[in-house]
């Protein structure tokens, strides 16, 4: 196995986000990087097509499903406050994660966690009663006699977790990889100026710091401690990673026994860099590749070229998924053995060319 790095994080985005023939997110090129889709559920964006669509994406390439909850305001994309009853907010929260279930068990998934959307998630953020509306609903979807619920995702130090935790619920602190801190380690409102990161080296750096390191800069230069156990990319954000109309896209992803394994960098359409931290680690994953793809479990690729700490897939359909797979792939090691050093001289413009190239795929 790869000997991954010691941090691994959730990565979470928003998806489902259209209406009818309206669509914000480009919810296959983001399911190729993320491990859990936060989907609209109707109130602020989506609508049951939508909804079960991506919720078959999901269900098809392992990505958890999670309701994003959301003041009932399509015309403002759930990002204007409101002031519901918890009474009746409870029962909008509950109605929305049932709505979603449906589609996630039809697609053969189940909803796994529960995140709120916009004003609501800022706003459970510092008051207590919504935050614990937005509890009770999850409790209520849960089910009569019930004893927990779904786990909740919020902001750090936020009064919704507080009160889930009170509640039984598992809280699962997230950061922000694509949008502004304060010193205070609460979100820039998006109506200031920086509020959203739209350089995705930018913010890739920010989500290695943030899994690594646990602290961010915030706009004022200061330093902000972040413990998020999951970071979320926006996927209305220009130039996010996983965005199509970017000419590269990288990201780290991590593998099922904890880390990040493999770096990908997708060039163009049909080409993906893997970026590794040893040679011995490339050799692994060639023999690897090498493998699966004569067992017909890698899928169409043209080449696959080893370099020093690279490998490089070219002609192939879909970079993005195949790097997500790729990501989560147990790589074995390579068996040392012990024997003479033999040199071998070789000359790429000559006779060996085709021995070569035999060689190395």
């Amino acid at each position: 196995m790869i000997t991954p790095p010691a941090a691994a994080i959730d990565l979470n985005a928003d998806l489902g986000e259209g209406f009818g023939r309206w669509t914000l997110t480009d919810d296959e090129a983001l399911l190729s990087v993320v491990t859990s889709a936060n989907v609209a559920c109707g109130f602020h964006a989506g609508d049951p097509s939508i909804m079960r669509r991506v919720c078959e994406l999901a269900a098809e390439r392992g990505v958890r499903i999670g309701a994003q909850v959301s003041y009932r305001d399509l015309a403002g994309f759930g990002r204007r406050s409101m002031d519901v009853p918890a009474g009746e907010l409870a029962d909008e929260v509950a109605y929305q994660i049932g709505a979603l279930e449906v589609f996630a068990r039809a697609a053969g998934s189940r909803v796994s966690y529960v995140k709120p959307h916009g004003a609501l998630y800022n706003r459970t953020v510092h008051d207590a009663d919504q935050a614990g509306a937005v509890v009770a609903g999850v409790r209520l979807a849960a089910g009569s006699g019930a004893t927990g619920g779904l786990p909740v995702l919020g902001l750090p130090g936020s009064l919704l977790l507080a009160a889930a935790e009170a509640a039984g619920l598992a809280p699962v602190p997230e950061a922000f990889a694509d949008r502004a801190y304060t010193p205070a380690g609460t979100l820039v409102p998006r109506g200031e100026p920086g509020s959203v990161l739209h350089d995705p080296d930018a913010v890739v750096a920010r989500a290695v710091r943030m899994a690594a390191e646990g602290a961010v800069t915030a706009a004022d230069g200061s330093q902000v401690r972040v413990a998020a156990r999951s970071l979320c990319l926006h996927g209305d954000a220009r130039g996010r990673p996983g965005s199509p109309g970017g000419s590269a896209r990288r990201w780290a992803r991590p593998g099922p026994g904890g880390g990040v394994r493999v770096r990908t960098l997708v060039v163009g359409g049909e080409a993906l860099l893997i970026e590794l931290d040893s040679a011995a680690e490339v050799a692994a994953l060639h023999a690897e590749l090498l493998r699966r793809r004569d067992a017909g479990e890698l899928g169409p690729v043209r080449d696959l070229v080893p370099a020093a700490r690279t490998v490089l897939l070219d002609g192939v359909r879909d970079p993005a998924a195949l790097g997500a797979r790729i990501a989560r792939w147990e790589v074995p090691p390579l068996t040392e053995t012990e024997g003479p050093l033999v040199s071998i001289p070789v000359r790429y413009d000559g006779p060996d060319l085709e021995e070569v190239a035999e060689r190395w795929g």
